[in-house]
C-alpha cells in the first residue's frame, strides 16, 4: 500500500500573545516558564516517538507551525532542532519552515533562526487595513507587516510566505485588491490566500452568522477568490493549489506531503501524525498533552488510533489531491485502492465534467496511458466543497450523515 515511513515532520508550537477572533487552533497564551516546560516535553515526545517507531527515511521537510512559533527564543528552537538531529537524518537541502507573526520577529531573532538551518519563514499578514486587523483581533499593525518583511530580507532569507484572508467582516473588494497589491509589492516567493471560515466556539461564531452582514455575501467572496486568481496569475505566481500561489520552484514542499496524502510525523499539543495508516491526534489542551507524554514516558503507552480503511484513505487522497492544479493519477489510485472503489469515485466526478469543473486528461506515458483527474481552475476549485461533499456521500455515507447532523447545531 502506501509508503508508511514519513519524510516530513510537523511541530506544533501553541503559544500566542492573544487568540485571534477567527481562530480555533490548539493554542495557549501561557508565559515564559510554560514555554520552556513545553519545549522540554516536546523534545521528550520526539525521543519517545523514534523509540517506538524508528525512522527509516531521511527528513525532507520540518515545519514549526502554531500558534506563533516565533514567540520561542532562538535557544528554544535550537533545543528542538538539536533533538531532531539526534534521532533523525535530515536531508542537507531540507525545507525547514517557521511560522511567525508580524511584531514578534527582529533582525536578530531571524538571523538566529537562520543560523540554525531554518530557510523558510511564513508571516501571517492577513490584511493591509488596520481596521480589518483590529476586527480580527490580530494584535499587530500594518506597519509591523512591512517591518517584518524588511527584517526577513535583512536577515538573509530568500524564501518567505505571506498569508492573506478574504471574506472578512466589513471587507470590501477594494480592500481585498489593495491587500493583494501590497502583498505582491513585498515580493514573497509564496502567497497563501484563505477564505474566512467561521468556526464554532470562536469569538467570530458568537458575533457573526455565516451568510449575514457585515460578512461579504457568497457572491462577493467568490469574486474575491477570482480576483486573487486573476491578479496573482498575471504577476508571476503559479496558482498551484486551491489556496496557494508560488513563484516557480517555491511551492511549499511540506504541505505537498499532506496534499499527496503521504505519511508524516506530527508532534506537540493538538498535532496529528499519519503513520502506518493511523491518523493519531494529540490532546488539544496543554495540561492533557503534558500529562499524556509523561504517562507515555512512565508506562510506555504512546498515542494510538484505528487503522484508516481503503474507502476512507481514498476519500482523504481525493480531498487533498484535488486541491492541486497537477491533479491526481488515476493509475496510482487504482493500484492503491482497487477498481471498484475508484469507479464509485469516478461516477461522482463524471457528473461535473459537463459543468467544466472537473476534467480527465490522458497522459501518454512510455509504458502505459495514465489519466490525470483534476478540478478545472478556477471554477472547479470554487465549487470544490460541493464536489467533495458528493464524494463523501458516495464513498463514506456514514461520515456524510454524521457531518450533516453536526452542521445543524
Amino acid at each position: 500500500m502506501l509508503n508508511s515511513f514519513p519524510k516530513s515532520l510537523y511541530l506544533h508550537i501553541p503559544f500566542c500573545k492573544r487568540r485571534c477572533f477567527y481562530c480555533d487552533f490548539a493554542i495557549t497564551t501561557g508565559g515564559e516558564n510554560l514555554k520552556q516546560q513545553y519545549v522540554d516535553v516536546l523534545c521528550q515526545e520526539i525521543e519517545l516517538t523514534v523509540t517506538a517507531i524508528p525512522p527509516v527515511e531521511t527528513l525532507q521537510t520540518i515545519f514549526f507551525g502554531g500558534g506563533t512559533p516565533s514567540l520561542l527564543s532562538v535557544k528554544q528552537v535550537e533545543q528542538i532542532l538539536e533533538t531532531i538531529a539526534k534521532y533523525f537524518a535530515i536531508a542537507p537541502n531540507a525545507e525547514i519552515s517557521l511560522e511567525a507573526n508580524a511584531g514578534t520577529v527582529s533582525i536578530e531573532s531571524l538571523q538566529g533562526y537562520r543560523s540554525l538551518g531554518i530557510n523558510r519563514i511564513s508571516i501571517g499578514a492577513q490584511a493591509f487595513q488596520q481596521e480589518l486587523l483590529d476586527i480580527c483581533g490580530r494584535g499587530h499593525s500594518v506597519k509591523e507587516i512591512y517591518e517584518a518583511v524588511d527584517a526577513i530580507e535583512k536577515a538573509g532569507f530568500e524564501n518567505f510566505n505571506l498569508d492573506l484572508i478574504s471574506g472578512l467582516p466589513h471587507q470590501s473588494m477594494a480592500d481585498w485588491e489593495f491587500s493583494l497589491k501590497e502583498a505582491i509589492a513585498l515580493q514573497p516567493k509564496h502567497l497563501s490566500v484563505y477564505d474566512l471560515t467561521i468556526e464554532e466556539e470562536t469569538a467570530f461564531a458568537k458575533r457573526y452568522r455565516a451568510g449575514d452582514q457585515p460578512l461579504p455575501t457568497d457572491e462577493s467572496t467568490a469574486a474575491m477568490y477570482l480576483a486573487a486568481h486573476e491578479l496573482l496569475s498575471t504577476t508571476g505566481y503559479q496558482h498551484y493549489e486551491i489556496s496557494n500561489y508560488a513563484r516557480s520552484g517555491y511551492q511549499i514542499q511540506h504541505n505537498l506531503t499532506y496534499w499527496h496524502n503521504q505519511p508524516f510525523y506530527g508532534m506537540g499539543m493538538g498535532a496529528t501524525s499519519y503513520i502506518n495508516r493511523q491518523r493519531i491526534d494529540r490532546p488539544r489542551k496543554m495540561r492533557e498533552y503534558l500529562d499524556a507524554v509523561s504517562q507515555w514516558q512512565r508506562e510506555g503507552t504512546g498515542f494510538t488510533a484505528p487503522i484508516v480503511d481503503d474507502a476512507e484513505e481514498l476519500m482523504d487522497s481525493l480531498m487533498q489531491g484535488l486541491r492541486l492544479a497537477e491533479g491526481m493519477s488515476l493509475n496510482l489510485l487504482q493500484s492503491k485502492y482497487g477498481q471498484e472503489l475508484c469507479d464509485r469515485a469516478l461516477q461522482v466526478l463524471d457528473r461535473y465534467r459537463d459543468k467544466h469543473w472537473v476534467n480527465f486528461i490522458k497522459q501518454p506515458e512510455e509504458q502505459s496511458e495514465d489519466i490525470r483527474i483534476f478540478l478545472v481552475s478556477p471554477q472547479g476549485w470554487l465549487f470544490s466543497d460541493m464536489i467533495i461533499s458528493d464524494l463523501y456521500e458516495q464513498l463514506l455515507p456514514e461520515v456524510a450523515i454524521a457531518k450533516t447532523d453536526s452542521s445543524h447545531h
